[in-house]
């Protein structure tokens, strides 16, 4: 029975795998009803779930879902240590929080781009998760853990994608992945190198203070503005000069 079982869980994680690009290790968001179902059944989710889908595998929860495990008191007391242990993703319930399975749904939304899986026994959360495509669903039944089988809207949407009329999350990432190694995208790291604009301190030319402008001296405007007129002195006779010499007086 062990065996058949595995053998389901490796054949659907295959499909899931290779149609929607699910992969190791396996985010599993676990709800506070599964870990209520797994105290009662005595199952050891770290030692188990690994084993069962034979990878790596990472316990999540959200805030909610732990919210919600406080607020309903000693009864699920045991669950909520469960619950505690795993790794806490953020949803978008920051401030004001909502049931474990409505946020568990919006963890989801938008084609499942993190991979998560569902673990519930919250038969109205699982019906709502099996109207999405792509999402795989688990719960525990007779003390064992089970994944399920592909639902009928996500064989649809495969089929759909094989036909050509739409294209998976999977295949537009691989898209952009192409396009990015090709150089015919920018990707995210070279957009925000654009962004970011280094602060610098001002240029340092700027801070130097303004020269006075110096008049070229040699400019040929100065030099006819410098030149003074010659006053020509006429030749006197050299009689009457030497007459003014020796008759300085008279």
């Amino acid at each position: 029975m062990k065996i058949t079982r595995q053998k389901h869980a490796k054949k659907h994680l295959g499909f899931f795998r290779n149609n929607f690009g699910v992969r190791e290790p396996y985010q599993i968001l676990l709800d506070g009803t599964f870990c209520q179902a797994a105290l009662r059944g005595r199952i050891q989710l770290r030692e188990q779930l690994p084993r069962y889908l034979m990878g790596e595998t990472q316990l999540c929860t959200t805030r909610c879902v732990l919210k919600e495990l406080e607020t309903l008191g000693k009864d699920l007391y045991g669950a909520k240590l469960i619950a505690q242990k795993c790794q806490v993703r953020n949803c978008p319930h920051f401030k004001n929080a909502v049931s474990g399975s409505d946020c568990l749904l919006s963890m989801v939304e938008e084609g499942n781009p993190h991979h998560y899986f569902v673990a519930t026994q919250d038969q109205n959360l699982s019906v709502k998760v099996k109207k999405k495509p792509g999402i795989p669903l688990m719960f525990i039944i007779q003390n064992t853990i089970v994944l399920d089988k592909p639902s009928p809207k996500t064989i649809a949407f495969v089929k759909a994608v094989e036909l050509g009329q739409l294209v998976s999350v999977h295949e537009k990432e691989s898209i952009k992945q192409l396009k990015e190694e090709q150089g015919l995208v920018k990707n995210s790291e070279q957009r925000r190198r654009k962004k970011r604009k280094k602060i610098s301190g001002p240029n340092p030319l700027s801070c130097l203070k303004k020269k006075k402008k110096v008049q070229d001296t040699k400019s040929p405007a100065s030099e006819k503005k410098r030149k003074r007129k010659r006053i020509r002195i006429r030749n006197r006779p050299t009689s009457a000069v030497l007459s003014e010499k020796q008759n300085p007086e008279g």
